[in-house]
């Protein structure tokens, strides 16, 4: 199966535009009012409109309740959600009871002491992300541009399928995507933000267009 590739956090019919021509598989919505890539449903609903059918459309919520839940699904309409903030399982059960779409879960990493972690959602989450984990005083838990040791990752079992995400750029995805594979590790995709912008929240579209060159070349190989 070819890599999956998700550009995450964006607002302008620019970015979506490229992000579709350039080949990516996602594309995401952020709904933390705290974050600099936040916008309201009915902008996303809009933005999503040149998506559909093109590329998974996917709403980043951050422990939100079944009343801003209910407002994006109705105004939206994703295929698939994001949960990147603190949730249980529990919660994820009940969300894609709720609304019949697939869980991706965000979960941060640091190494070997968030294994369990890992292991404790894989069978609750239709994917996983593995994120680098915010800075200690983070007014939101994604986005900040902090890659992580990936040669940490070798402690999990090779079976485990999960996305990547934190830190990613055009310039070192490539890196990533052969470390990774070198260890034998089922890593399916690639998630970016901060890593697409020159300004937090200011997509750059010669760098999202890289970014998927960069991701597709190292995936064939």
């Amino acid at each position: 199966m070819a890599l999956l590739v998700k550009i995450c956090g964006l607002s302008t019919k620019e970015s979506i535009a490229c992000a579709i021509a350039s080949g990516a598989d996602m594309v995401g919505f952020v709904f933390h009012p705290k974050s600099p890539r936040f916008v309201a449903p009915e902008q996303a609903a809009n933005l999503a409109k040149a998506a559909r059918g093109g590329a998974g459309i996917v709403a980043l919520t951050v422990d939100a309740g079944n009343p801003d839940l209910d407002r994006i699904q109705q105004i939206l309409q994703p295929d698939m959600w994001q949960m990147h903030g603190k949730e249980p399982i529990d919660r994820l059960d009940a969300i894609r009871e709720r609304y019949g779409r697939p869980i991706m879960k965000a979960l941060g990493w640091a190494g070997d002491a968030d294994h369990d972690e890992v292991l404790h959602f894989r069978h609750h989450a239709d994917m996983l992300l593995l994120d680098a984990k915010p800075p200690r005083d983070a007014a939101y838990p994604g986005g900040h541009g902090k890659a992580f040791d990936w040669s940490t990752l070798a402690v999990l079992p090779p079976e485990v399928e999960f996305m990547l995400s934190g830190g990613l750029s055009p310039e070192n995805v490539g890196e990533a995507i052969r470390t990774i594979r070198s260890m034998g590790l089922s890593m399916i995709g690639v998630d970016v933000s901060s890593g697409v912008e020159s300004a937090p929240g200011v997509k750059d579209i010669g760098k999202i267009r890289a970014f998927v060159a960069a991701a597709r070349e190292a995936d064939l190989g």
